[in-house]
C-alpha cells in the first residue's frame, strides 16, 4: 500500500497533474496540516457545501470572530464557485454553527486557550471553542476538509478534537537586510495563520537598516533605512491584522551587535569605531554600542517605551547574538569601566548590559527574548532564550531554569527539504530532559534570514516548507511519516498560494525573466532539475551585498521543489522492488524524467549563448546530459538484474564527483537517488 500511494503521488506530477486533483478522485482521503489531535471519521457520507448554506454564531460575538467567519465564506466561495451568504445569522443554529465562550484575552498571550471541536454531520458542521483564537483555528481546519466530487463540494463525516503541542509556533522574517513591504508580510501573516503559526517574530533592525520609525529618534530612519521603513502606523496595521488572524507579533531591535544602522543615526552610543553609513555587507559586524556609558540606557529606556506604545505583546526581542565588540577590549575607557565592575571579558560585559535591559523592560512590563548568547547564569529565569546553535544548547537552558525556544534546525536560508526540517523536534522522543524541564521548551520558530531573498523570492523561500514545520510545531510527536507530510503538503501549497502567496507562481516569473519570453516549457523542465544552494554554499560561491540584484536562476528555482521527493520516492521504490509490478511503473516514471530532462539540453545551451544572466548555468548544462544517461543505463542495469562493469563505475563516480562541485550557485535534485542507484548496480 505504501508503494502504491507513493507512486500515485509521484504520478501526478509526471503526468502534470496536480496532487489536488488526485485528492478529489478520492474524497475521503484527508489532506489537514498540521494533523489534528484526534479526528474519528463519522459514517460514510458527507456534507455537500451549497447554495443554501447558512452560518449562525452563539455566545462570544466580537468583531474579529465575525471578520473571521467572513473570511472563510469568501474561501470557500473562491474555492466552490457556489454564491456564499455575505452576512452572519442570529439564528441559534445554521448549516455552519460557531460556538465560542469568549473573545479571549485583550492582547492575546501565551497562554491562550487555542483548543476547538468540530463536527461534520450530513446537515452541516459545529465548531466550539473556548475564544476566538481558537476558532479561527477551527475555520482552517474547515477549508481543509473541503473536498471536489463530481456532485459538487463537500465536507467529509468527521469528529476532530484538536489542540496544539506546544504554544510557542512562529516564523521569523528578517526584514532589516532586505526591506519587505505590508503587503509581503499581509500574506505570509494569512499563510501562517493557515497552518496554525501563533507568534509573528519581526526581525527590524539590522546593520543594514533600520526599519520602524521612532518619532523620538527620527534620524534612526532618516540616516538607517534608505528610506525603506514601515511607520508607525504600518507597525500598529500589521498588529492589527495579525491579531485578527491570532497571531501575536514579537518585535526585534537588534543590540548591543547588529548595531551600525543604529550608530550611524546617532554616533555618541558607539563603542569608539564609528560606522561610515549603513552596512552593505553581510556577516558579523565589529561594531557594536557602548554598554559603559549611561546615555546608552537613556536612550533604550526612550526607545523601548516608544516601541512598547506600539508593541503590546509581552515578549520583546533584543537580538543580542553575534557581538564580537572589538572595542570593547581596545578602548581604555572600556577597559577601566570593566575594571571597576569586576567584568573580565566581552561576555561578562554584555551579561552586565543585558541585565540593564532587562531592568528597562521589566519596568515596561515586557519579557525579554533573546538569541542563544544572551543565555548567563546572571540573568533571572524569566527571560526567553531563542536557540539559534541547536537542541544540546535549547536543553542546557531548560536544565538550568530558563525558557527557550528552538529555531537552530528551522533555519530556511539553509535550503534543506521539508523532510529534514521536519523530523527536527523541539522536544525529541529521546530527550533526557525531565518532564518539568520540558514544559520549560515553549516551542519552535522557523527563522528566514534575508540576505538572499527581496519581495519577489521570499515567498518561495519560506512556503511550503514552513507548512511542514508548523505540522511539528502543533501536532503529536509521533507524527513523524514523511511520505504522508508530502502528500498533504502539495494541497495545502495550493490553498496558500490561494491566499496571495507567490510561493508557486514567482518560479515561472523569475524564468520568463530571464528566458525574456513567454515560452518557457523547456526551461521549467530543466529547471525542475535545479535547486538553490545553502546560505553558506552562496556566501562561498558568489560575492554578495545589500545592493547584488537577486534576478539570477539560483533566485528563480525554489528550495526543495515536488519533484525532488517524488524521484526520490520512485528511486526507493525500484531499488526495494525491482521485479514487482509497482517497481516497473515507477521505472517508466524515472525513465521519462530522466529523459525529459536531457532532452532539454540543446536548447537550453543555445538559449544560455543568448541570455547573459543564464550563462552561470553553462557547466551545469553541460552536465546534466551525462548524468540523465548514467540514470537511464542504471535503470536498465538493474531492471535486467545485472552489474555495472568497472568502467561504467568509474565514470559514475567521476560525473557524481563533478556534479557536486560548486557551479552556478545551485545544486542537482537528484544526485542523491541517483548515487543509491548507481551504489546498486556496481
Amino acid at each position: 500500500m505504501m508503494i502504491k500511494r507513493s507512486l500515485a503521488a509521484a504520478a501526478a506530477v509526471f503526468a502534470g497533474m496536480s496532487l489536488h486533483t488526485v485528492a478529489a478522485q478520492q474524497p475521503m482521503s484527508l489532506a489537514l496540516l498540521p494533523k489534528p489531535r484526534v479526528v474519528q471519521p463519522s459514517a460514510a457520507g458527507s456534507y455537500t457545501v451549497g447554495s443554501g448554506l447558512t452560518v449562525a454564531l452563539t455566545g462570544a460575538r466580537s468583531p474579529r470572530l465575525q471578520a473571521a467567519v467572513l473570511r472563510t465564506l469568501k474561501r470557500l466561495e473562491d474555492t466552490t464557485g457556489v454564491l456564499m451568504p455575505r452576512a452572519i445569522g442570529d439564528a441559534a443554529s445554521g448549516s455552519i454553527t460557531v460556538r465560542v465562550a469568549s473573545d479571549g484575552q485583550p492582547v492575546q498571550g501565551i497562554d491562550e486557550d487555542e483548543n476547538y471541536q468540530l463536527v461534520v454531520t450530513p446537515t452541516g458542521a459545529t465548531l466550539t471553542a473556548p475564544t476566538t483564537v481558537g476558532a479561527i483555528h477551527g475555520l482552517e481546519t474547515l477549508l481543509q476538509l473541503l473536498q471536489a466530487t463530481p456532485q459538487g463540494y463537500v465536507l467529509p463525516l468527521v469528529s476532530i478534537d484538536d489542540s496544539p503541542r506546544f504554544r510557542w509556533r512562529g516564523l521569523m522574517i528578517d526584514c532589516g537586510r532586505h526591506f519587505e513591504p505590508m503587503d509581503v508580510l499581509k500574506r505570509n501573516l494569512d499563510a501562517m495563520a493557515a497552518v496554525k503559526l501563533n507568534v509573528f517574530h519581526w526581525h527590524l533592525t539590522e546593520d543594514q537598516g533600520f526599519r520602524v520609525e521612532s518619532k523620538l529618534y527620527p534620524k534612526l530612519t532618516q540616516l538607517g533605512s534608505d528610506g525603506l521603513f514601515y511607520t508607525q502606523d504600518d507597525a500598529r496595521e500589521l498588529v492589527r491584522y495579525a491579531r485578527e488572524r491570532g497571531i501575536r507579533v514579537v518585535p526585534e531591535f537588534e543590540m548591543p551587535g547588529h548595531s551600525a544602522a543604529w550608530l550611524v543615526a546617532y554616533p555618541e552610543l558607539n563603542s569608539g569605531t564609528q560606522p561610515a553609513g549603513i552596512r552593505r555587507e553581510f556577516g558579523v559586524s565589529d561594531i557594536a554600542l557602548d554598554p559603559t556609558r549611561e546615555v546608552t540606557y537613556q536612550f533604550i529606556t526612550r526607545f523601548l517605551t516608544e516601541m512598547s506604545g506600539i508593541f503590546p505583546d509581552a515578549y520583546l526581542h533584543i537580538g543580542g547574538d553575534e557581538t564580537p565588540a572589538p572595542d570593547w577590549k581596545k578602548n581604555p575607557r572600556i577597559i577601566a569601566f570593566m575594571q571597576a565592575h569586576n567584568l573580565k571579558d566581552n561576555e561578562s560585559l554584555q551579561a552586565y548590559f543585558n541585565t540593564r535591559v532587562l531592568a528597562i523592560l521589566t519596568k515596561l512590563h515586557r519579557r525579554m527574548v533573546g538569541w542563544d548568547e544572551i543565555f548567563n547564569p546572571a540573568l533571572p529565569k524569566d527571560v526567553v532564550v531563542q536557540s539559534w546553535r541547536g537542541e544540546a544548547s535549547l536543553a542546557k537552558g531548560a536544565q538550568q531554569g530558563y525558557q527557550g525556544v528552538l529555531s537552530a534546525p528551522y533555519y530556511l536560508d539553509g535550503m534543506k527539504p521539508a523532510g529534514v526540517h521536519y523530523l527536527a523536534d523541539p522536544v525529541p522522543a529521546d530527550t533526557k530532559l525531565s518532564p518539568d524541564q520540558q514544559k520549560l521548551i515553549l516551542g519552535g520558530e522557523v527563522c528566514m534570514w534575508a540576505e538572499h531573498l527581496d519581495a519577489r523570492t521570499i515567498d518561495s523561500r519560506i512556503w511550503p516548507r514552513t507548512a511542514a514545520i508548523a505540522e511539528r510545531f502543533w501536532s503529536a510527536q509521533d507524527v513523524r511519516d514523511v511520505d504522508d507530510m508530502y502528500r498533504r503538503l502539495q494541497p495545502v501549497s495550493l490553498e496558500l498560494e490561494s491566499l496571495g502567496l507567490r510561493h508557486l507562481s514567482s518560479e515561472d516569473a523569475g524564468l520568463r525573466s530571464l528566458a525574456e519570453s513567454t515560452e518557457i516549457d523547456t526551461l521549467r523542465t530543466f529547471a525542475r532539475a535545479f535547486e538553490p544552494v545553502s546560505f553558506g554554499e552562496r556566501y562561498q560561491q558568489q560575492h554578495t551585498s545589500q545592493l547584488t540584484p537577486l534576478t539570477g536562476f539560483v533566485d528563480a528555482v525554489v528550495p526543495d521543489p515536488p519533484v525532488k521527493h517524488e524521484v526520490a520516492v520512485l528511486m526507493d521504490t525500484v531499488l526495494a522492488t525491482p521485479t514487482a509490478f509497482d517497481a516497473h511503473d515507477a521505472y517508466a516514471r524515472l525513465r521519462a524524467f530522466f529523459s525529459r530532462t536531457a532532452a532539454t539540453v540543446p536548447a537550453m545551451q543555445a538559449t544560455i549563448r543568448e541570455r547573459p544572466r543564464l550563462q552561470p548555468m553553462e557547466a551545469r548544462t553541460t552536465q546534466l546530459a551525462p548524468l540523465c544517461q548514467l540514470a537511464l543505463q542504471g535503470l536498465d542495469l538493474l531492471q535486467a538484474g545485472k552489474k555495472a562493469t568497472p568502467g561504467w563505475s568509474a565514470n559514475a563516480d567521476t560525473l557524481l564527483i563533478e556534479a557536486k562541485q560548486p557551479s552556478g550557485i545551485v545544486r542537482f535534485t537528484f544526485i542523491e537517488p541517483l548515487t543509491k542507484l548507481v551504489q546498486a548496480v556496481r
